[in-house]
Protein backbone atom coordinates (compact mmCIF):
# COMPACT_ATOMS: atom_id res chain seq x y z
CA UNK A 1 0.00 0.00 0.00
CA UNK A 2 2.48 2.26 0.93
CA UNK A 3 4.59 1.94 -2.16
CA UNK A 4 1.67 2.33 -4.54
CA UNK A 5 0.73 5.49 -2.14
CA UNK A 6 4.10 6.80 -3.05
CA UNK A 7 4.44 6.13 -6.83
CA UNK A 8 0.47 7.50 -6.89
CA UNK A 9 1.72 10.56 -5.11
CA UNK A 10 5.18 10.48 -7.13
CA UNK A 11 2.23 10.54 -10.36
CA UNK A 12 -0.10 13.40 -8.80
CA UNK A 13 3.08 15.70 -8.33
CA UNK A 14 4.31 15.45 -11.81
CA UNK A 15 0.48 15.97 -13.10
CA UNK A 16 0.61 18.67 -10.87
CA UNK A 17 3.69 20.31 -12.40
CA UNK A 18 2.92 19.55 -15.88
CA UNK A 19 -0.34 21.62 -15.35
CA UNK A 20 1.08 24.58 -13.34
CA UNK A 21 3.67 24.84 -16.24
CA UNK A 22 1.20 25.14 -18.78
CA UNK A 23 -0.58 27.54 -16.52
CA UNK A 24 2.69 29.87 -16.54
CA UNK A 25 3.16 29.29 -20.02
CA UNK A 26 -0.90 30.50 -20.66
CA UNK A 27 -0.44 32.93 -18.46
CA UNK A 28 3.07 34.57 -19.88
CA UNK A 29 0.84 34.30 -23.31
CA UNK A 30 -2.29 36.04 -22.58
CA UNK A 31 0.22 39.03 -20.67
CA UNK A 32 2.79 39.20 -23.25
CA UNK A 33 0.73 40.61 -26.19
CA UNK A 34 -1.30 43.26 -24.06
CA UNK A 35 2.40 44.08 -22.63
CA UNK A 36 3.64 44.64 -26.35
CA UNK A 37 0.78 46.56 -27.25
CA UNK A 38 0.95 49.01 -23.88
CA UNK A 39 5.00 49.11 -24.70
CA UNK A 40 3.92 50.04 -28.44
CA UNK A 41 1.34 53.01 -27.56
CA UNK A 42 4.68 54.40 -25.64
CA UNK A 43 6.94 54.21 -27.73
CA UNK A 44 4.48 56.81 -29.91
CA UNK A 45 3.69 58.87 -27.00
CA UNK A 46 7.02 59.20 -26.95
CA UNK A 47 8.06 59.32 -30.77
CA UNK A 48 5.59 62.25 -30.66
CA UNK A 49 6.88 64.23 -27.77
CA UNK A 50 10.53 63.70 -29.49
CA UNK A 51 8.94 65.32 -32.82
CA UNK A 52 7.63 68.35 -31.11
CA UNK A 53 11.10 69.05 -29.72
CA UNK A 54 12.53 68.55 -32.72
CA UNK A 55 10.29 71.01 -34.81
CA UNK A 56 10.53 73.28 -31.74
CA UNK A 57 14.57 73.45 -31.73
CA UNK A 58 14.39 74.15 -35.91
CA UNK A 59 12.09 76.77 -35.60
CA UNK A 60 13.56 78.70 -32.50
CA UNK A 61 17.37 77.84 -34.45
CA UNK A 62 16.42 80.32 -36.96
CA UNK A 63 15.23 83.29 -34.14
CA UNK A 64 17.99 82.63 -32.07
CA UNK A 65 20.97 81.89 -34.21
CA UNK A 66 21.55 78.73 -32.58
CA UNK A 67 19.90 75.62 -31.63
CA UNK A 68 19.00 75.57 -27.80
CA UNK A 69 18.87 71.91 -28.03
CA UNK A 70 21.88 69.88 -27.99
CA UNK A 71 20.74 66.17 -27.86
CA UNK A 72 17.35 64.34 -27.58
CA UNK A 73 17.63 60.79 -26.04
CA UNK A 74 14.59 58.69 -24.91
CA UNK A 75 14.20 55.28 -23.42
CA UNK A 76 11.43 52.90 -22.19
CA UNK A 77 11.61 51.15 -19.05
CA UNK A 78 12.75 47.27 -18.98
CA UNK A 79 10.49 44.90 -17.97
CA UNK A 80 12.39 44.39 -15.26
CA UNK A 81 12.56 48.02 -13.33
CA UNK A 82 8.73 48.09 -14.24
CA UNK A 83 8.12 44.76 -12.33
CA UNK A 84 10.27 46.54 -9.48
CA UNK A 85 8.58 49.57 -9.68
CA UNK A 86 5.15 47.99 -9.21
CA UNK A 87 5.88 45.58 -6.46
CA UNK A 88 7.47 48.59 -4.43
CA UNK A 89 4.18 50.12 -4.66
CA UNK A 90 2.48 47.34 -3.75
CA UNK A 91 0.73 47.34 -7.39
CA UNK A 92 -0.90 43.94 -8.79
CA UNK A 93 1.58 42.87 -11.49
CA UNK A 94 -0.78 43.57 -14.83
CA UNK A 95 -0.81 46.02 -18.23
CA UNK A 96 -3.40 47.76 -16.82
CA UNK A 97 -1.52 48.51 -13.25
CA UNK A 98 1.53 49.74 -15.33
CA UNK A 99 -0.52 52.26 -16.64
CA UNK A 100 -2.26 53.37 -13.48
CA UNK A 101 0.41 53.38 -11.16
CA UNK A 102 3.78 53.89 -13.32
CA UNK A 103 4.17 57.19 -14.66
CA UNK A 104 7.65 57.34 -16.47
CA UNK A 105 7.45 54.03 -18.79
CA UNK A 106 7.91 56.68 -21.15
CA UNK A 107 11.02 58.74 -21.05
CA UNK A 108 12.43 62.20 -23.46
CA UNK A 109 14.92 64.32 -22.33
CA UNK A 110 16.27 67.20 -23.62
CA UNK A 111 19.59 68.35 -23.45
CA UNK A 112 19.46 72.49 -23.72
CA UNK A 113 22.77 74.64 -24.16
CA UNK A 114 21.52 76.92 -21.21
CA UNK A 115 19.59 77.08 -18.25
CA UNK A 116 16.85 79.16 -19.43
CA UNK A 117 16.59 77.47 -22.43
CA UNK A 118 15.07 74.89 -20.43
CA UNK A 119 12.27 76.63 -19.16
CA UNK A 120 11.40 78.30 -22.72
CA UNK A 121 11.47 74.87 -23.98
CA UNK A 122 9.27 73.42 -21.30
CA UNK A 123 6.90 76.59 -21.14
CA UNK A 124 6.31 76.06 -25.13
CA UNK A 125 5.98 72.46 -24.67
CA UNK A 126 3.09 73.42 -22.11
CA UNK A 127 1.26 75.60 -24.33
CA UNK A 128 0.57 73.40 -27.28
CA UNK A 129 -3.09 71.85 -27.05
CA UNK A 130 -2.63 68.52 -27.08
CA UNK A 131 -0.42 68.43 -23.93
CA UNK A 132 -1.93 68.33 -20.39
CA UNK A 133 0.41 68.83 -17.36
CA UNK A 134 0.32 66.18 -14.83
CA UNK A 135 2.97 66.85 -12.78
CA UNK A 136 6.12 69.10 -12.21
CA UNK A 137 9.22 68.61 -10.56
CA UNK A 138 11.99 71.72 -10.45
CA UNK A 139 15.50 70.40 -9.38
CA UNK A 140 17.03 72.90 -10.73
CA UNK A 141 15.62 75.58 -8.46
CA UNK A 142 15.38 72.90 -5.61
CA UNK A 143 18.12 70.82 -6.13
CA UNK A 144 17.75 66.91 -4.65
CA UNK A 145 20.06 66.90 -1.76
CA UNK A 146 22.56 64.55 -3.58
CA UNK A 147 23.11 67.82 -6.09
CA UNK A 148 20.91 66.27 -8.37
CA UNK A 149 19.22 69.04 -10.79
CA UNK A 150 16.95 68.60 -13.76
CA UNK A 151 13.49 70.30 -14.85
CA UNK A 152 10.55 66.94 -14.53
CA UNK A 153 7.57 67.47 -15.97
CA UNK A 154 4.91 64.21 -16.55
CA UNK A 155 2.81 65.11 -19.49
CA UNK A 156 -0.68 63.11 -20.92
CA UNK A 157 -0.65 63.08 -24.70
CA UNK A 158 -2.88 61.31 -27.44
CA UNK A 159 -2.16 59.10 -29.79
CA UNK A 160 -4.10 58.31 -32.90
CA UNK A 161 -3.99 54.47 -33.35
CA UNK A 162 -6.07 53.29 -36.65
CA UNK A 163 -9.33 52.51 -34.50
CA UNK A 164 -8.79 54.85 -31.78
CA UNK A 165 -7.16 58.19 -29.62
CA UNK A 166 -5.82 56.57 -26.47
CA UNK A 167 -4.03 59.23 -23.97
CA UNK A 168 -0.26 58.44 -22.67
CA UNK A 169 1.95 59.90 -20.34
CA UNK A 170 5.43 60.76 -21.04
CA UNK A 171 8.27 61.93 -18.18
CA UNK A 172 9.99 64.80 -20.06
CA UNK A 173 13.27 65.98 -18.28
CA UNK A 174 15.54 69.17 -18.92
CA UNK A 175 19.10 69.31 -18.45
CA UNK A 176 22.08 70.81 -19.51
CA UNK A 177 25.24 69.84 -20.50
CA UNK A 178 26.51 70.01 -17.31
CA UNK A 179 23.63 68.87 -15.40
CA UNK A 180 23.58 65.61 -17.45
CA UNK A 181 27.10 64.82 -17.18
CA UNK A 182 27.23 65.06 -13.55
CA UNK A 183 24.29 63.36 -13.32
CA UNK A 184 25.29 60.42 -15.64
CA UNK A 185 28.91 60.17 -14.10
CA UNK A 186 27.26 60.30 -10.27
CA UNK A 187 24.99 57.39 -11.37
CA UNK A 188 28.05 55.65 -12.46
CA UNK A 189 29.58 55.86 -9.65
CA UNK A 190 26.98 55.45 -6.99
CA UNK A 191 24.47 52.80 -8.45
CA UNK A 192 26.29 50.94 -11.29
CA UNK A 193 28.32 49.55 -8.17
CA UNK A 194 27.24 48.10 -4.64
CA UNK A 195 29.85 49.97 -3.02
CA UNK A 196 28.54 52.53 0.27
CA UNK A 197 29.19 56.30 -0.32
CA UNK A 198 30.72 57.87 2.68
CA UNK A 199 29.74 61.36 3.64
CA UNK A 200 32.89 62.95 2.18
CA UNK A 201 32.22 61.45 -1.24
CA UNK A 202 28.88 62.90 -0.86
CA UNK A 203 29.99 65.72 -0.25
CA UNK A 204 32.54 66.03 -3.09
CA UNK A 205 29.67 65.26 -5.86
CA UNK A 206 27.57 67.93 -4.19
CA UNK A 207 30.64 70.54 -4.55
CA UNK A 208 30.68 69.05 -8.18
CA UNK A 209 26.95 69.88 -9.10
CA UNK A 210 27.72 73.09 -7.56
CA UNK A 211 30.49 73.90 -9.36
CA UNK A 212 28.14 72.75 -12.92
CA UNK A 213 25.32 75.15 -11.77
CA UNK A 214 28.42 78.25 -11.46
CA UNK A 215 29.50 76.82 -14.90
CA UNK A 216 26.20 76.98 -16.52
CA UNK A 217 25.46 80.47 -15.04
CA UNK A 218 28.86 81.43 -16.18
CA UNK A 219 28.82 80.12 -19.94
CA UNK A 220 25.21 81.65 -20.19
CA UNK A 221 26.02 85.32 -19.39
CA UNK A 222 28.67 84.62 -21.94
CA UNK A 223 26.51 84.31 -24.35
CA UNK A 224 24.12 86.41 -23.24
CA UNK A 225 27.15 89.28 -24.30
CA UNK A 226 27.90 87.95 -27.55
CA UNK A 227 24.40 88.12 -28.46
CA UNK A 228 23.75 91.86 -26.85
CA UNK A 229 27.33 93.08 -28.75
CA UNK A 230 25.96 91.48 -31.87
CA UNK A 231 22.88 92.97 -32.21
Amino acid sequence: MDMKSDGLNAFEKAMLSRIAQDEIKENIHQFTLPYRKMMAYYRCAMMQVETKFNVMDEELSLQYDRNPIETIKTRLKSPESIANKLIKKQAPLTVESIEQNISDVAGVRVICSFPSDIYMLADALLKQDDITLLKRKDYIANPKENGYRSLHLIVQTPIFLHDQKRLMKVEVQFRTISMDWWASLEHKICYKKDVHIFPEIGKELRECAEIGEILDRRMEMIQQKVESGNS
